[in-house]
């Protein structure tokens, strides 16, 4: 049946997916353009020299210098008095002379050199160079609206998500309490980040220093008060989808996070230091690293895309011949998703990306509920420390007693350990015995399973491939992003002529046309995009009003015993975890904490390893517990209420919650002794 784009899809998907395409664009041609110069080197010696045009220069290569000195030597002559006074010695013929040749020579050199580029720049070398430079041109274009780029994608997502009603937070809107309570505070909210956001301006256009960028002030007051105006237009439009109750303080519990973050950041810039830009300031602490948050962009988007795909279903179909247990199962997904984890560098965009796949294939494989939301809640919480982890790269490059060789050596180690961990609790906790297909019985249909998946991984090699020979380019934390759209878009593309041709059976959600499937991918990104990106803003701004109230300023320099500093340490990293995003935990962290232990003597690489298991045990520890918040975005509420119905003792009851906490705190307990103990 065919589906024409809505007004909101006109006004929201095709704008987020055509900047999407841009960024992944741009990021190709800064690859191709670098390549390209190698290439133009390899074929004409100082290729720099030959991609713009040197002019015939103005001076005479042969003038008479005879005459010229005579007229030197005249013009001294006539000097008058006054001017004689200023001379430093009288005219040196002999010094003349010189100058005379060697300007000659200067001169010579220069027709010299704009002969040769002439002579050299032949058809194929203005081919070649129109080609590069326009994409030089490309590049250079893209890296200077990397700001206004994130902007645009940031506030277009986030009106989205505003108009869907799908902000992460404790509890969905289910009734019209809810709607008007929620949506008054987000007026409130986005009401002081306007006001911050013009403070901000002003305070910039009313300084002495050079205005940089003056359209990313403009777009953050354009984007609040866009915000803004949708939270109006909301309070006073009766939601037909909620239902009416009886007054319920549960309500408050569905104000967005970010809200809550912009209420309490404001009161304080507001109320106490009486700075109206320090919540703008602090949030365009995101935009400084507009690539950065980009690619978090690109990542969702690829997981949305890789949702409607058929690879999650025909990766977990491998895994049917083994008749593989529910926790066991849970336990290979926790493995395999590590390895994109790696890749996005946070568990949380890992579980935007691909957790719905993770808990639909548990769940069709036999798992309860509460399992299947537990081993999705930490789906990359074990990946976070693995090569070529993004945040292990930041962590480096704040910190200059550590380096990324060891930190991922470490975290090799760390990661076994909580593979472990997770695997002893699950069986520990198992509902019938934990079983394994034999190999004799698993391996020949394990390999018929293997087969649908060639072609994928055949054209996943061949573009690999292609960016490693023709443009030098392998994957890595800072290639992924655009290399991830290229593959997933072509895998997409390859499933729909595949299956026209052979006209198989599929899938509903996997039935549709390449356009459609695109647009649908595109609209889920742009609600999940907003969300996240929003709520790391305002952890920047959190971060910024602890930094800037002193709140860890009274932690003593030195304790007592290096367990009190380990004990310290511990609670301090895990409640950082509990509010604030990874990357902006980071950065609060290495300047702040971390010098504590360095002082107390505890190793830096040791300290690290706890830090980035602490932040993973608060994200999934309440009252926020943000990694079950996304998780439920992911999964839908319907399951949420379906999961808190099993039945079973307290642990059963609870799983979603114990199972993760269980294992990353006994493998922050373990990460945190064992090292002090063997040294």
């Amino acid at each position: 049946m065919l589906r024409f784009r809505s007004l909101q899809e006109w006004l929201s998907s095709l704008p987020v997916f055509i900047l999407l395409i841009i960024v992944v664009v741009a990021g190709n041609a800064e690859q191709t353009h670098t390549r390209l110069l190698h290439i133009g080197e390899y074929f004409w010696h100082d290729y720099f020299m030959l991609r713009a045009d040197i002019p015939t220069p103005s001076c005479n290569p042969n003038p008479n210098i005879e005459n010229a000195l005579k007229k030197l030597e005249a013009e001294s002559a006539n000097q008058d008095e006054l001017e004689a006074l200023f001379e430093d010695e009288p005219f040196n013929k002999q010094a003349a002379l010189q100058s005379l040749q060697s300007n000659k020579k200067i001169c010579v050199d220069k027709h010299h050199l704009a002969q040769q580029n002439q002579a050299r720049i032949t058809p194929s070398v203005v081919t070649f160079r129109s080609l590069e430079t326009s994409i030089a041109i490309i590049s250079m274009w893209a890296f200077k609206m990397q700001r206004t780029i994130l902007l645009l994608i940031l506030f277009i997502c986030a009106i989205t998500c505003t108009v869907k009603q799908q902000h992460i937070a404790f509890k969905p809107i289910t009734t019209l309490q809810d709607h008007r309570i929620s949506t008054l505070a987000q007026l409130l909210g986005n009401a002081l980040l306007l006001f911050s956001a013009c403070a901000y301006r002003n305070s910039i256009y009313q300084s002495t220093t050079t205005i940089e960028h003056p359209e990313v002030y403009l777009l953050l007051i354009l984007g609040f008060a866009a915000l803004t105006l949708v939270n109006l237009y909301q309070l006073f439009e009766t939601k037909k989808k909620c239902k009416e109750d009886k007054c319920s303080s549960h309500s408050s519990l569905s104000i967005p996070l970010y809200i809550f973050m912009a209420g309490f950041a404001g009161s304080y810039f507001f109320l106490i230091e009486g700075h109206w830009a320090g919540l703008a300031i602090f949030f365009s602490l995101l935009i400084d690293q507009a690539g950065l948050f980009l690619n978090i962009g690109l990542y969702i988007w690829v997981g949305m895309l890789l949702r409607r795909t058929l690879l999650g279903d025909l990766v977990f179909k491998t895994f049917i011949p083994w008749r593989m247990s529910p926790e066991l199962l849970a336990v290979v997904a926790i493995i395999v998703m590590a390895v994109p984890t790696a890749y996005t560098g946070a568990s949380g965009i890992i579980i935007i990306a691909m957790g719905s796949i993770v808990y639909e294939e548990l769940r069709r494989a036999g798992a309860r509920r509460q399992l299947a939301l537990a081993a999705t809640a930490m789906t990359g919480s074990a990946g976070v420390v693995l090569r070529p982890c993004l945040l292990v790269v930041l962590i480096a490059a704040l910190n200059k007693e550590v380096v990324t060789d060891q930190l991922f050596s470490w975290g090799l180690k760390t990661f076994i350990t909580t593979i472990a961990v997770f695997f002893i609790f699950t069986w520990m906790t198992k509902c019938e015995k934990m079983y394994l297909a034999s190999p004799r019985e698993a391996f020949k249909p394990f390999l018929r399973t293997l087969t649908p998946l060639f072609p994928y991984v055949f054209i996943a090699l061949l573009i690999y491939l292609a960016y490693v020979n023709l443009l030098d380019v392998y994957m890595d934390e800072f290639s992924a992003p655009i290399i991830l759209p290229v593959i997933i878009l072509s895998l997409i593309a390859y499933e729909k002529i595949f299956t026209r041709i052979v006209q198989i059976k599929i899938p509903e959600k996997q039935s549709h046309k390449f356009e459609y499937t695109i647009r649908m991918a595109s609209s889920e990104s742009s609600v999940h995009i907003g969300a996240l990106l929003l709520l790391m803003g305002l952890s920047f701004v959190l971060g910024g009003v602890i930094e800037r109230s002193g709140l860890l300023s009274g932690i003593p320099e030195t304790f007592a015993s290096t367990w009190i500093t380990l004990s310290f340490l511990i609670m301090v990293l895990v409640g950082i975890g509990m509010i604030m995003d990874p990357f902006g935990a980071v950065v609060l962290v290495s300047g702040t904490v971390a010098q504590i232990a360095y002082n107390n003597g505890i190793n830096p690489i040791h300290f690290w390893m706890i830090a980035l298991v602490s932040f993973e045990l608060g994200y999934l520890t309440p009252p926020v517990a943000l990694n079950h918040l996304l998780t439920r975005q992911m999964v839908g509420c319907e399951e949420i209420e379906k999961a808190s119905l099993e039945g079973g003792n307290f642990w059963y009851r609870h799983e979603k919650i114990l199972l993760p906490m269980a294992t990353m705190g006994t493998t922050l307990l373990l990460v945190a002794i064992v090292p002090v103990l063997i040294q």
